[in-house]
């Protein structure tokens, strides 16, 4: 599957610092590591419907880890999916009489167009479902052939992950089992099914059903992955056994993370899979977390469509910590293209406060677990000190230009007319 053009990341002087991030499994900030290569998987769409502000959040959230990582000097290997087959995806085909094909297709083609104007850097694969299931069949066989996978029983060729095979299951959400069975319920799972050895155990492989598609599945008999096996399969056969950040929103911790770093393990017998899970907060609207159900979404192409800056999108996006859960609203809008233009004319200004001094706060302030407040009220700082003459570095300007644009993101350069 293809990407979506990346940007030219411009080249800072010297090398930034060794990233901190916090991981989820054991509720810290930890290291992420100080040199060689650094692996990371991000759960992509669904695309069923166009991208919201949350979507947007956690895929910046994932670029500046990948910015700050380069900025470090480290070899960076970026995998993203697309679940381009879901129910999701078919029971809105199906509502607006299309083809599952065509709507996923279109949506994932506007969802690249928005991220590329957000200035995204683009993963390295870029990899959809479909295109994996031949590869996730073999290793649901797998499974079965080890005895941690078992068949349902009641003729639907349904395939499902025995969680007495995961011994350590729930060690990275911490959640009771009560939790972990009422989000199971809320978030795509079927704990109530009958036949299920336990009520927790996700599926591996929706047998063939009338009037869905599916592939062939070898041994399996014909059908398609499940969610969880999809992501865990992706990342192990382009990454290795372990990833340095598996990442998402935190609506991902539990079921998805969980059962995709169980299955992952089972299949390796490596754990952790990931050094660091990571996940992003959640954007609302009037209270609310945005999603569907709620009918409070706000989305990234309608924003571009009324000229919204994507520059000032990104900025407001930046304005929150990412772990945090934040509220939406035009005021933060507002707030963001003001800074984008004091930045702006800052960045033109003859001299302004030491530029090495500037790139020494912002590196640290990002290797922080993403301080994005903290580096963007440095920014703050530093702009209006310039526009007020302070400071005589006649090179200042010019490399926080080009900080900007390299670890946050952010292009400083006006938009043609």
């Amino acid at each position: 599957m293809e990407s979506w053009s990346g940007p030219d990341v411009p080249h800072l002087p010297g090398t930034g610092q060794p990233l901190a991030l916090f991981d989820s499994a054991r509720r810290a900030v930890h290291p992420t590591g100080v040199a060689g290569r650094a692996t990371m998987y991000v759960c992509g769409i669904t695309p069923y419907d166009a991208a919201h502000l949350g979507h947007a959040a956690t895929m910046i959230t994932f670029d500046l880890v990948r910015r700050s990582w380069h900025d470090a000097g480290r070899e960076v290997v970026y995998v993203q999916n697309v679940t381009d087959i879901d129910d999701p995806l078919l029971e809105r085909a199906a509502r607006d009489g299309e083809q599952w094909e065509a709507l996923a297709a279109r949506e994932t083609a506007v969802f690249r167009r928005e991220m590329g104007a957000l200035r995204l850097v683009p993963p390295e694969h870029y990899v959809g479902a479909v295109e994996s299931i031949p590869v996730i069949a073999a290793r649901v066989a797998d499974l079965l052939a080890e005895g941690a996978a078992y068949r349902l029983g009641d003729g639907t060729g349904d395939v499902y992950f025995d969680l007495a095979a995961a011994p350590h299951f729930g060690y990275q959400s911490h959640l009771s089992r009560e939790q972990m069975l009422a989000y199971a319920a809320e978030r795509g799972g079927d704990p109530q099914r009958p036949g299920k050895r336990d009520p927790l155990d996700p599926l591996l492989w929706r047998g063939a059903r009338d009037g869905e598609p599916s592939w062939p599945g070898g041994g399996l008999g014909p059908g398609r992955p499940g969610w969880h096996i999809e992501c865990a399969v992706i990342a192990l056969g382009l990454l290795g056994a372990t990833v340095d950040v598996q990442g998402g929103g935190n609506d991902l911790l539990f079921p998805h993370h969980e059962c995709s770093a169980a299955h992952a393990e089972t299949l390796t017998g490596v754990r952790p899979f990931a050094g660091h899970y990571v996940h992003a907060g959640m954007i609302g609207l009037h209270g609310e977390k945005m999603s569907k159900s709620q009918g409070n979404l706000v989305f990234v192409g309608s924003l571009l469509a009324e000229n919204v800056s994507p520059m000032a999108l990104r900025l407001a996006l930046l304005a929150d910590h990412y772990r945090a859960d934040r509220q939406w609203s035009d005021e933060l809008l507002k707030v963001a293209h003001a800074r984008l233009s004091r930045w702006r004319q800052a960045v033109q200004a003859p001299t302004g406060p030491s530029g090495a001094d500037l790139l020494a706060g912002l590196r640290a302030r990002l290797a922080e677990d993403l301080d994005t407040p903290g580096a963007l009220s440095l920014l703050d700082w530093w702009a209006e000190a310039a526009l007020a003459g302070t400071g005589d570095d006649p090179a200042a300007p010019a490399l926080a230009d080009r900080a900007v644009d390299a670890l946050l993101g952010v292009s400083l350069t006006p938009p043609a007319r």
